[in-house]
């Protein structure tokens, strides 16, 4: 944990920025960064664009009352961008350039992995950071959890349970993907939740027979007249199955296989969207008042995580070395909880 050479009676200004994809809960984080700042007699500039809007000098001083109705809002009134100019070192320099010339004393950075190590290179260059992870795949490996998981689930949850309404009434067989590039937390925690037939994830080795035809075969022995999927997009991608390289590749394969033609949803950014839960909300406003309490007590260069419950401060190049996992034991779990032909009658 790095301490600040100043006393903390000197932070007058901070800034705050959200870069990456967007997250629900990722406004009442902002809310909080800039409320706390202002009951420490910080100012809080908010800069627009991400990393993107830094190098530009897309930025504007941040009240208290222009926050008062964002805590319910998704997406980010901050916006968020990529940038290709920052992943250079003269692109990172005009960063730090801007963060001078405001005469910020620290920065708040939310989002996710990227966003962090774009912060710890930041803070190789002399300017304080905290970061706050935000990321609807839950795949910041220092976090327990990140802010927009909660809400990404319940939003797949209740498309998944409106589409099972009509493939039930129809007898069919679906395959919804969700998101998750690298990481299949967001399709386990749905899968479990919908009850699905089966789940993929890019966590595990797959076998087309094995994880696919035969848990809808089983389904289909014991009565069960529709079947769902859930994959998140990763298993595609990383062609987990060969020749299959999107999820409607997976759904003619499955056809070629037993002759059932499954009919596929791409969820895709539906997902980000939506009034965040009240458990992202609780969880972004506890880690946004903890970002600045840090950089007004003298502690920087950290990512904010959650661990077992308790939101921590963890340093920065310690955050990111950090890995987490999938629990094997959910996916277990979700396979003994399937609906299948007791052994003895196979």
């Amino acid at each position: 944990m790095s301490e600040n050479e100043n006393s903390p009676k000197t932070l007058r200004r901070i800034g705050v920025l959200t870069s990456g994809g967007d997250a629900p809960g990722m406004n009442a984080a902002v809310r909080a960064v800039v409320r706390e700042a202002l009951t420490n007699d910080v100012e809080c500039v908010g800069i627009r664009r991400g990393y993107n809007g830094l190098i530009r000098g897309d930025y504007y001083l941040m009240h208290g009352q222009e926050v008062s109705h964002i805590l319910s809002r998704g997406g980010t009134v901050l916006y968020t961008a990529r940038s290709d100019e920052f992943m250079t070192p003269e692109g990172r320099q005009k960063a730090v350039d801007v963060c001078r010339f405001l005469g910020l004393d620290g920065l708040v950075t939310i989002g996710g992995d990227g966003t962090f190590r774009g912060a710890l290179e930041l803070s190789r260059l002399g300017v304080p950071v905290v970061g706050v992870p935000a990321t609807i795949d839950n795949d910041v490996g220092c976090s327990n959890y990140t802010i927009g998981f909660d809400t990404a689930c319940n939003t797949a949850i209740e498309c998944v349970d409106r589409l099972r309404d009509t493939m039930s009434s129809h007898e069919r067989c679906s395959i919804v993907e969700v998101m998750g590039r690298r990481a299949g937390f967001l399709a386990l925690y749905v899968g479990i939740s919908v009850g699905a037939t089966a789940v993929l994830i890019p966590e595990r080795d797959l076998d087309f027979e094995k994880d696919v035809i035969e848990p809808i075969r089983e389904a289909k022995f014991v009565g069960n007249t529709h079947f769902m999927l859930v994959v998140a997009e990763g298993v595609c991608m990383d062609e987990k199955f060969p020749g299959v390289h999107t999820v409607f590749d997976l759904g003619n394969k499955i056809q070629r296989e037993i002759g059932m033609k499954p009919t596929v949803t791409v969820l895709g950014h539906l997902q980000r969207g939506g009034k965040p839960t009240a458990r992202d909300r609780e969880t972004a406003s506890r880690m946004g008042y903890r970002a600045v309490k840090a950089l007004a007590e003298g502690r920087y260069n950290l990512i904010i995580g959650t661990q077992k419950g308790k939101i921590e401060e963890i340093p920065i190049e310690e955050a990111l070395e950090m890995k987490k996992t999938v629990q094997m034991e959910r996916y277990y779990m979700l396979h003994d909880l399937q609906n299948r032909v007791p052994r003895n009658l196979r």
